[in-house]
């Protein structure tokens, strides 16, 4: 649950560069969070070196992977009708070889390969250097299968091809795994414990896709604010660490400082965060540098300290009031989202209306809202029965909806009158005349083209909004182009 799920991305296919050597055809969807379309611009690089150039046309393609989702049940859902429609098609194609990368290849790999046959390759998300070897099993005709959860694997040397789609935003990998052991996530068991990458290294990923051009970076880890490099290892060995190590080591707001002033020009966002790993040091590194972005997903899944108890999170509702009233000072137009959920085991009336008391305190800008969904797996599945009737976690979720799009409205509305920055991403949806992007605040905006072009940075004065967007008219460039 903790993590951000684009629902417009989900089984988007990747297009990559096409090389000329190359004369294999890899088609390769995303399902669920950030991390897993950042994982497959890692694989496609990989696999460029190997013979392939992507393509849109599942039809044409020798190699059919799709990077999948454990977060939710839908998720999985979804994968398994593709996994049907793939060999469909494989019938027709026979040479055709299909895979299953990410967190359900880590946990379903008996019952893809063995039981169900429906695939031939099984990859979990630290073994993606592995695929040109297990690749090589599929095409003599035999399963490959590589699921180990690495203690070292950060990807950090690899150069990801980019998602073709704007040219002007990308993700760029701090962490993998996760050590918080929430009781409804699978994240610590699909991608292994916490560590994070060379700053190096990410400092130079982040300057070269300055020089090719994109003006906007997000950050990304299951959990951004534990960042921690001390030259390599495990997040819970840093207590191990020689006394040099700890004196040198960069936690999550010095790598902040650090990327913000190696590309002064280059807009930087994060993303996720968790209240208990939030230290004031990041709102500071926020506040100074113009360019990290004054916005923060900052996911709470329950107003109820019992309930957060029982979801194992480290911190009481008081303490994330705390929080909220820290970010509010040091950082006073600092939009700030949510993750929540509905109906988690023994959740009572009174915990749900916490949950609504905790909304209309933060009033979020806006926010990712599910109803509990058993996940194999999660210590919540072995240990609580998911007692809330279905009706129940219907109709409250709905609640937290509607009140979410009450503070949305209310949020937006504040920005009337207002000129912000924007960065143009893309043509409106609704308009070929419109140009869309986002404020610092990561609000979508919208306004009409004129002369401007994707990448710019624009200054429009707002005279609309919507509950999710604010319309308006540029009023010149920004002094960030």
């Amino acid at each position: 649950m903790e993590k951000i799920i684009d629902e417009q991305k989900q089984g988007e296919a990747l297009v990559t560069q096409q090389q000329n050597d190359n004369n294999r055809k890899l088609f390769i969807e995303s399902y669920g969070c950030q991390m897993n379309f950042s994982d497959s611009e890692i694989v496609a690089s990989i696999l460029a070196k190997e013979g392939f150039n992507t393509t849109q046309q599942l039809e044409e393609a020798d190699l059919v992977l799709v990077n999948t989702c454990s977060i939710r049940d839908k998720a999985e859902q979804t994968v398994r009708k593709r996994l049907e429609h793939y060999n469909s098609v494989k019938r027709i194609n026979p040479n055709m070889k299909v895979g299953v990368l990410g967190c359900m290849a880590e946990r379903l790999k008996s019952k893809f390969l063995e039981e169900e046959k429906i695939v031939d390759l099984v990859v979990g998300p630290d073994a993606y250097k592995d695929l040109p070897n297990l690749i090589a099993e599929v095409d003599e005709g035999r399963n490959a299968v590589n699921v180990i959860l690495s203690k070292e694997e950060t990807y950090g040397d690899i150069s990801p091809v980019r998602l073709q789609s704007n040219g002007v935003t990308a993700f760029v990998s701090i962490t993998r795994g996760c050590d918080n052991m929430c009781t409804f996530c699978v994240v610590p068991f699909t991608r292994g414990r916490e560590r994070s990458r060379d700053p190096q290294s990410i400092l130079q990923e982040v300057s070269e896709l300055w020089k090719k051009g994109f003006k906007e970076v997000t950050l990304l880890g299951q959990n951004v604010d534990s960042y921690l490099w001390y030259g390599g290892g495990l997040k819970k060995d840093f207590k191990n660490a020689s006394e040099m190590q700890k004196a040198t080591a960069v936690d999550f707001a010095k790598l902040l400082d650090m990327v913000a002033l190696a590309n002064p020009k280059m807009r930087i966002r994060f993303s996720t965060s968790n209240p208990q790993d939030m230290h004031e040091s990041v709102l500071h590194a926020i506040a100074k540098h113009r360019n990290i972005c004054n916005y923060i997903h900052l996911p709470v899944q329950s107003g109820s300290t019992r309930i957060l108890k029982e979801m194992n999170r480290q911190h009481t509702r008081e303490e994330y009031f705390e929080l909220i009233d820290k970010i509010r000072e040091i950082i006073p137009d600092c939009a700030i989202s949510q993750d929540m959920i509905a109906g988690f085991p023994t959740e009572t009336e009174e915990d749900h209306q916490d949950t609504l008391s905790l909304m209309e305190y933060v009033k979020y800008d806006f926010g990712f809202m599910f109803a509990y969904s058993e996940r194999p797996g999660t210590l919540a599945a072995r240990k609580m029965e998911d007692d809330i009737p279905d009706d129940i976690k219907k109709r409250r979720l709905n609640e937290i909806i509607s009140l979410q799009q009450k503070h949305s409205k209310f949020r937006t509305g504040q920005f009337m009158g207002k000129t912000v920055e924007v960065l143009i991403e893309k043509e409106s949806k609704r308009s070929d005349k419109h140009w869309a992007g986002r404020t610092s605040q990561n609000t979508m905006t919208v306004f009409p083209k004129e002369d401007y072009k994707v990448g710019d940075f624009v200054m429009v004065k707002i005279n609309d909004c919507t509950s999710a967007t604010l319309l308006g008219k540029a009023t010149g460039y920004s002094d960030n182009n």
